[in-house]
């Protein structure tokens, strides 16, 4: 394996790590209209990612600046092309992190009720527009023979990519639904495991009908064990909620993430951007990647720099462990 494959790799458990920690805190974003009831409920809810909602949006810089880094051709056509939907969720990710902080700052209710209504928005939004990226991604893309893009935003919209976005917007609510569960004690333990077990059926199905279309389209051998073990963990996770075991339905709907991820990546390789226009015009890990130096100089830094952030948020998630409830809100001032 030379090393641009091993920074394929590296880049798509970048992205695994992402989806799997911002996925949930998404979906405790959606949940805060979906399942809260009463303005301390929604307090609950967002004090269980409170401490750790920023450190998961490292994994997102560290897999855009992998990209930047190891495959700068990749990069490029991709932040170029798909301009548009990336800014619409940067901006979303700005409003986010400013509404977790400033929805406290006054005791006026319209002023807490506007950032609670941002804080819903701008997780719907981005958890749906992951997925039609990397749908787009996976589907191709009108590339020429220059490695640029020459599209348009309409061409991004299309039947594959919409699906691909609520299978990720499902998921990821799903995903915070059981971690909803996991973190919370009361009424709103149980509410939320219901609500999974119901956003999990739809959940389901969905993600069914997507795996097999990119199966079908794209697909292999690794890729359809990918798939198979993404269906048996969405399945599993679905078991161990309605058994009232969230902590394995939480481990198991992560699988699910990760497996999803894992078949997108393995349909791509050795492409990292197919071009819908012609084969021969596909961005691959060779012709998009940057030079055996760099990414030898890459590679040293990982290994440095990696254990370092996973044993600090490993830490972070041991810390913020317990549970909490309605009744450990201090009472608004």
């Amino acid at each position: 394996m030379q090393l641009h494959d091993v920074w394929f790799v590296l880049i798509a458990v970048l992205w695994t790590g992402y989806f799997f920690l911002e996925g949930f805190d998404f979906g405790v974003g959606v949940l805060t209209k979906l399942l809260a009831r009463g303005r301390t409920e929604k307090r609950v809810l967002i004090n269980t990612i409170g401490p750790v909602w920023d450190g998961n949006e490292v994994w997102l810089l560290s897999a855009a600046g992998a990209t930047f880094a190891a495959f700068p051709e990749w990069y490029a056509t991709l932040f170029s092309g798909f301009y548009l939907p990336l800014l619409l969720i940067l901006v979303c990710l700005i409003i986010r992190g400013v509404a977790f902080e400033y929805r406290h700052k006054r005791p006026e209710d319209k002023w807490q009720t506007n950032w609670e209504h941002a804080i819903f928005w701008t997780s719907l939004i981005p958890a749906f527009m992951w997925g039609v990226a990397f749908a787009n991604i996976v589907r191709g893309v009108k590339i020429d023979e220059h490695k640029e893009y020459v599209g348009t935003v309409l061409d991004l919209i299309n039947v594959y990519s919409v699906l691909g976005g609520l299978v990720t917007l499902s998921l990821f609510t799903f995903h915070g639904a059981v971690f909803t569960s996991l973190k919370t004690v009361g009424d709103i333990r149980h509410r939320s495991r219901k609500l999974a077990a119901r956003l999990g059926v739809v959940t389901a199905v969905l993600a069914l009908v997507f795996l097999i279309w990119t199966q079908a389209s794209r697909g292999d051998g690794k890729s359809l064990i990918a798939m198979a073990v993404a269906v048996l963990a969405l399945a599993g996770a679905l078991g161990f909620n309605l058994a009232g075991r969230e902590g394995w339905s939480f481990a198991l709907s992560g699988v699910a993430i990760a497996a999803t991820v894992a078949m997108l990546f393995l349909t791509l390789f050795p492409n990292v951007m197919p071009s819908s226009l012609n084969d021969a015009w596909n961005l691959t890990v060779t012709n998009a990647s940057s030079s055996p130096y760099t990414l030898k100089i890459m590679t040293w830094l990982a290994v440095v720099v990696t254990p370092l952030i996973l044993l600090y948020q490993g830490w972070t998630y041991w810390v913020f462990r317990k549970r909490i409830g309605t009744q450990h809100i201090a009472d608004a001032h």
